[in-house]
C-alpha cells in the first residue's frame, strides 16, 4: 500500500512549484508522481503525419519525486504525513499523523 496514490491532493514541499497544490494524475515504479499542471516542462515533438501528430513545442507535466509532495490535509490547510492503521474489521487505511483522522473514506 502506498502513501500517495492517483487522485489525491498534494503540495509541493520543495522545488520551483513550492507551496502549490494538485492532484496526482499518476505513480510510477521508481517512486515518482505526475502532479495536475505542476512542474511544467517544454518539449520539441516532431510531427507524425501517419498519426495526424503536428510538430511544435508542447508543455507537459514532468515526474516529481515522491519525498517533494505531501498529501493535503483540509483540516489543517496544510501538507501532512501519513501513517497506516488497521482498523477493528481488519482493514488497513491510510491516517493523518498530526489528527490522526482516516484519509481513505
Amino acid at each position: 500500500m502506498r502513501k500517495i496514490r492517483k487522485g489525491d491532493d498534494v503540495i509541493i514541499v520543495t522545488g520551483k512549484d513550492k507551496g502549490k497544490r494538485g492532484s496526482v494524475l499518476r505513480v510510477t515504479a521508481d517512486d515518482r508522481v505526475f502532479v495536475e499542471g505542476l512542474n511544467m516542462v517544454k518539449r520539441h515533438v516532431k510531427a507524425n503525419p501517419n498519426m495526424n501528430q503536428p510538430g511544435g513545442i508542447i508543455e507537459k507535466e514532468a515526474p516529481l519525486h515522491i519525498s517533494n509532495v505531501m498529501l493535503f490535509n483540509p483540516q489543517t490547510n496544510k501538507g501532512d504525513r501519513v501513517g497506516f492503521k488497521v482498523l477493528e474489521d481488519g482493514s488497513k487505511v491510510r491516517v493523518f499523523k498530526s489528527t490522526g483522522e482516516v484519509v481513505d473514506v
